[in-house]
């Protein structure tokens, strides 16, 4: 029981990290939070499938809070979402299907791991003065198709692929963040409930911290990110994704690592 009851508060705590990561970044939460399950033995299948039921509850809040704000495209929104919804979809399940091939989690960590370069990497270059320009329609669809299909299989990667991606076409980067976040909120939906069709052995008992954990942090996150260095935290996310999935990697090649 104490055994467990340590589990459940060790989930908790990194949801919210996690979250408030999410919340200061506009990426990171899925990522973060799938990087540390598979670390500590989770399945693919069920780490995901674990942390896409919770960011139901955080995305809503995240997406509905940017739409307030005015941070949001409708264009960029509605077409990250169509897309993104049967990407989501045919991840999942794809997810579902390939979680007993042994080399699927070493896999996976690997996109994790492209992933972290992908964040250091965003955060260490220098911001320039430019002009912002509106994504075509014809890009936006298979960006959101590919981003969530990722995203499903991997348990993470919507933030880190829409975000620099349309960051790097000039778009705005508070339209970009907001209309991300309102669109991954859909995803999310679309990607819980095909797991939840689909994976029979889901447990809710983990689920309950990361919910718990993630909520608590939302607000948290808010005030803190006019306060925080996003730049140093950024850069921090990204190296400990990379070394926590290099860390899989290794184990799985049976090759030491030093923890």
């Amino acid at each position: 029981m104490a055994e467990k009851f340590l589990t459940y508060a060790i989930l908790l705590v990194f949801a919210f990290i996690a979250e408030l990561i999410d919340g200061s970044l506009g990426m990171g939460y899925g990522v973060s939070l799938t990087t540390f399950l598979l670390n500590i033995g989770f399945a693919t299948a069920i780490a995901s499938a674990s942390v896409h039921i919770s960011e139901i509850f955080t995305t809503l809040v995240s997406g509905v809070s940017h739409f307030k704000a005015g941070n949001f495209e409708k264009k960029i929104f509605k077409f990250l979402a169509i897309g993104g919804v049967f990407g989501g979809i045919l991840g999942a399940y794809l997810a579902v299907r390939l979680q007993e091939i042994s080399f699927i989690k070493p896999v996976i960590s690997g996109i994790l791991l492209f992933f972290g370069l992908l964040i250091i990497i965003k955060f260490l270059k220098k911001k320039q003065e430019t002009e912002y320009l509106t994504p075509r329609i014809r890009k936006l669809v298979p960006l959101g198709f590919f981003a969530a299909f990722i995203d499903a299989i991997g348990g993470g990667g919507w933030g880190p692929v829409t975000t620099p991606a349309l960051l790097a076409t000039n778009t705005h980067p508070k339209k970009t963040i907001g209309s991300v976040n309102f669109a991954e909120f859909f995803v999310t939906l679309a990607i819980s409930i095909t797991f939840l069709l689909t994976l029979k052995d889901i447990n809710y008992n983990i689920i309950m911290p990361l919910i718990i954990g993630g909520v608590i942090s939302a607000p948290v996150a808010a005030i803190l990110t006019k306060k925080i260095n996003h730049r140093l935290l950024g850069l921090l996310v990204g190296l400990l994704i990379i070394i926590l999935s290099l860390r899989t990697i290794l184990n799985f090649m049976e090759i030491g690592f030093f923890f």
